[in-house]
C-alpha cells in the first residue's frame, strides 16, 4: 500500500510539473507555427509515440464497442475541440490569464461528478479547498485582469470553454472508462486530434506565417511527449487510482507552476501578492485533500 501510495504521489507531482509548463511552451510554439497545425502536429507526433510504447509493451487496441465510442468522445471533446481552443486563444491571451481560467474545470469536474456518479463524493471540504484555491490563482494572476478585456473577451470565454468540455470528459471517463488501457485510451483520440488540427490547418489557416525553426520542432516535441503522452497516460492511470475531484485540483497547480518557470528561466519577479496567492493555492489543496487522507486512515485502522 506503501509503495502504491508514493508512485499516486509521484504521479500527481509530475503531472503538476509538465502540465503547467505547457502553457508557456504552447504559447512559444504559436511564435512558429499556426494554432491548428502546431496541435495537429503536436498531437500526430504524440500517437506515433504512443503507438510505438505500446508495441514495446505489448498493449493491444481495444476495438469492442463502447471502447470505440469513448475514442470518438475523446477525440472531439477531449483534444480536438478544447485543445483547438486554447491554441486559437493564447494568439490573444496570456498564458498566465489562460491557466486562471481554466480553473473552473475542477469547479465543473465536481459538478459533473455530483450529476453522473453518484459515489463519487464533493463534500464541504473539497468545496472549501476548491474555492480557496481558485481565490487564490485570482491572486495570483490579478494584474492581468486590468487589461482591456475588449480584445480578449472571444479568447477567455474560448479557454474557459475548453476546461468545461474536458471536465466533461474526465467525468465520462472515470464513470465509463475503466477497462480502458491508459496507452490505447489516447492513441485513436490523439490520431484524430492530429489529423483533424491538420486538416483544420490546411483548410483555414495562412500558412504562409509558418517558421519551421527550432522553437516549432523543439515545442512541438515537447508538447507531444511531456505534454501529451506522458501527461495524460499519466493522468488516466491516477483516475483510476484516486477520486476525480482531486485529481482536477491540478488545474490549480499548474498557473503556480508556470510562475516559477516564469520566475526561473525569465527572471520574472515573483512578488508578495504572488506568495500571497500561492500560500493560498497550497492551502486550499490541503484542506481538499483532508477528508480523503482520513478515509485512508480510518480504512487502514479498520483493517487492522
Amino acid at each position: 500500500m506503501k509503495s502504491n501510495s508514493i508512485k499516486v504521489i509521484f504521479a500527481y507531482i509530475l503531472l503538476c510539473l509538465l502540465w503547467g509548463s505547457t502553457w508557456m511552451v504552447i504559447r512559444a510554439s504559436l511564435e512558429s507555427l499556426t494554432p491548428f497545425i502546431s496541435s495537429g502536429t503536436r498531437f500526430i507526433v504524440a500517437s506515433i509515440f504512443i503507438f510505438v510504447l505500446m508495441k514495446f509493451r505489448g498493449v493491444s487496441l481495444q476495438t469492442d464497442k463502447e471502447s470505440i465510442r469513448l475514442y470518438l468522445l475523446m477525440g472531439f471533446f477531449s483534444f480536438v475541440i478544447p485543445f483547438g481552443l486554447v491554441y486559437w486563444a493564447e494568439q490573444f491571451v496570456p498564458s498566465g490569464l489562460a491557466a486562471v481560467l481554466f480553473g473552473v474545470y475542477p469547479f465543473f469536474v465536481a459538478l459533473f461528478s455530483f450529476l453522473r456518479i453518484p459515489d463519487e463524493s464533493i463534500g464541504s471540504i473539497k468545496i472549501i479547498g476548491m474555492s480557496l484555491g481558485f481565490i487564490g490563482i485570482t491572486i495570483i494572476f490579478s494584474d492581468s485582469f486590468t487589461s482591456d478585456l475588449s480584445n480578449l473577451f472571444l479568447g477567455m470565454i474560448a479557454v474557459a470553454l475548453s476546461g468545461i468540455m474536458q471536465a466533461w470528459i474526465a467525468v465520462t471517463m472515470k464513470k465509463s472508462g475503466k477497462h480502458l488501457n491508459p496507452l490505447s485510451m489516447n492513441l485513436v483520440p490523439m490520431l484524430i486530434a492530429g489529423i483533424a488540427g491538420l486538416l483544420i490547418g490546411l483548410f483555414i489557416e495562412d500558412l504562409s506565417t509558418i517558421k519551421i525553426d527550432n522553437t516549432a520542432v523543439v515545442s512541438v516535441v515537447y508538447l507531444a511527449f511531456f505534454g501529451s503522452v506522458v501527461t495524460f497516460t499519466t493522468f488516466y492511470w491516477l483516475m483510476k487510482k484516486i477520486n476525480v475531484v482531486l485529481l482536477s485540483l491540478i488545474a490549480f497547480i499548474t498557473p503556480i507552476v508556470a510562475l516559477l518557470l516564469g520566475w526561473i528561466f525569465y527572471k520574472e519577479t515573483l512578488t508578495t501578492q504572488h506568495l500571497i496567492g500561492s500560500s493560498l493555492v497550497l492551502l486550499g489543496l490541503l484542506i481538499a485533500n483532508l477528508e480523503s487522507v482520513f478515509k485512508q486512515k480510518r480504512t487502514v485502522v479498520d483493517s487492522i
